[in-house]
C-alpha cells in the first residue's frame, strides 16, 4: 500500500508562495524558496530509499523547480531594491515625489 510523501503538498504551496512573495523586497520570497529547497532534498531522500512505497513525489519536484524560480526572481528584486536604495536613498522610495525629483534629476544628468 503506497502512502503520500511527508510534506509533498507543503513543498508545492511553499514554492507557489516563493514567487508569489518574491516582491517583498525580495526576503520573503528568498526564505520560503530555501525552506523548500531543503524539504524537497529531504523528501527527494526519503522517495529514494523506496520509491515504490510513497505517491506525490511530482509534487515535490515541481515545488523544488518553483522554488527555484522564486528563489532567482527574490534575488533580482533584493538586488534591484539594494540598487534603488543605493541611488536614490530610501527617503525617494518612500515619497513618490521626491522620487520623481531625483528621476529627472538623473535624466538631465
Amino acid at each position: 500500500m503506497q502512502e503520500q510523501l511527508k510534506n509533498s503538498t507543503l513543498i508545492l504551496v511553499l514554492g507557489i508562495l516563493s514567487i508569489v512573495t518574491c516582491c517583498c523586497y525580495g526576503v520573503l520570497g528568498l526564505i520560503l524558496g530555501i525552506v523548500t529547497i531543503v524539504l524537497a532534498q529531504k523528501a527527494t531522500a526519503t522517495y529514494a530509499e523506496n520509491p515504490d512505497m510513497y505517491t506525490g513525489f511530482q509534487n515535490v519536484k515541481i515545488g523544488k523547480i518553483l522554488a527555484i524560480i522564486g528563489i532567482v526572481l527574490s534575488i533580482l528584486y533584493l538586488l534591484a531594491t539594494v540598487w534603488l536604495i543605493s541611488t536614490f536613498g530610501w527617503e525617494a522610495l518612500q515619497d513618490p515625489e521626491l522620487m520623481q525629483e531625483k528621476m529627472q534629476e538623473m535624466m538631465n544628468q
